[in-house]
């Protein structure tokens, strides 16, 4: 009996010394954090990391050419102006308003054959060009029936002296002047050009189905003189071609007098008809801006490029500020 009493108070003995060691390894204080709260913790620690961390400050804008105060006043029917470095429009009179255009359609001319055709071919010089030019009163590059010249080389004679004559000896050697037109049509659509419709590749026409709009122009000379090629033939005053085994000798004069007679003029083409009035789409540089724009329906020459001049000093005049946010 005293064995078995013996035998319990061990037990008890030992289940005591247990629970006391037991209590001796928990230690005093704030208990142990839970797994959630843990968590919480580092993620806590983590925003911190971050909202410590310094943001990297936003571009500063660069300035624009920036209209202050009225426009200049432009007599003729339509005007539009165009910083091309930045797309910033500087000035719009009856910018959407279609008007005949007259040879500045000769732009899209030129566009088609610099952009689907072989400079290198030989363009033949046939009797409908030569009368294309010389039996309606249209401008001329006085080309000779049976000349071949090259492609490249009759761009000089469309683009400079305006060839009527070479309009058409190009269409001719290019599918025909009704598919010529057709192509002329279809990029203009894919130029987003949708008020501008052709029905001659020279623009020598009172049709009412031929015409485009100052701000169309305005973009498709933007176009245009991204192309290099196109950019080199509006910007240079004369060009002439000696004589070989297949052409007469030319020299071809530009018609854009602004060309020799404004600081910075780079292009691009003239336009005459007596529905059209006197048309001029231009492109100077200044100050390394560019600025592109067109003028529909002046009175005369001479005020055509006056407005020109006029919209050119007043743009390129503007103050250079940060875009309006």
């Amino acid at each position: 009996m005293k064995l078995h009493i013996l035998l319990f108070l061990s037990l008890l003995l030992v289940f005591i010394l247990a629970i006391i060691s037991l209590f001796t390894l928990i230690p005093l204080g704030k208990p142990s954090l839970t797994i959630s709260e843990h968590h919480g913790q580092e993620r806590s620690n983590l925003n911190l990391s971050f909202a410590s961390t310094p943001t990297a400050s936003p571009p500063t804008p660069q300035p624009v050419l920036t209209v202050e105060g009225p426009a200049p006043t432009i007599a003729a029917s339509a005007a539009y102006l165009l910083d091309a470095d930045t797309g910033h429009v500087l000035d719009d009179v009856n910018g959407e308003k279609p008007l005949p255009m007259a040879s500045t359609t000769k732009i899209m001319t030129a566009l088609i054959a610099i952009q689907t055709a072989d400079l290198d071919q030989l363009v033949p010089i046939k009797q409908d060009a030569y009368d294309r030019a010389h039996n309606n009163g249209g401008s001329s590059a006085n080309l000779v029936v049976g000349d071949q010249i090259s492609l490249k080389d009759l761009l000089y004679g469309l683009l400079l002296p305006s060839g009527d004559d070479a309009a058409a000896a190009i269409a001719d050697a290019l599918g025909g002047t009704q598919a010529f037109v057709e192509r002329m049509n279809l990029f203009a659509y894919r130029l987003h050009l949708f008020q501008t419709h052709y029905s001659t590749v020279d623009g020598l026409t009172n049709d009412e189905d031929h015409y485009s709009t100052a701000y169309d122009l305005v973009q498709l000379a933007q176009y245009a003189m991204s192309i290099p090629l196109f950019a080199q033939i509006v910007q240079t005053p004369e060009y002439t071609l000696a004589t070989t085994a297949q052409h007469h000798s030319y020299t071809w004069v530009t018609t854009n007098t602004l060309l020799t007679t404004y600081p910075g003029m780079i292009g691009i083409k003239t336009g005459y008809t007596v529905k059209a009035g006197w048309c001029l789409v231009f492109s100077a540089k200044r100050a390394d801006h560019m600025l592109i724009g067109a003028i529909l329906d002046s009175s005369s020459e001479s005020q055509r490029g006056r407005e020109a001049t006029i919209l050119l000093n007043w743009g390129f005049s503007l103050p250079l500020l940060p875009p309006a946010s």
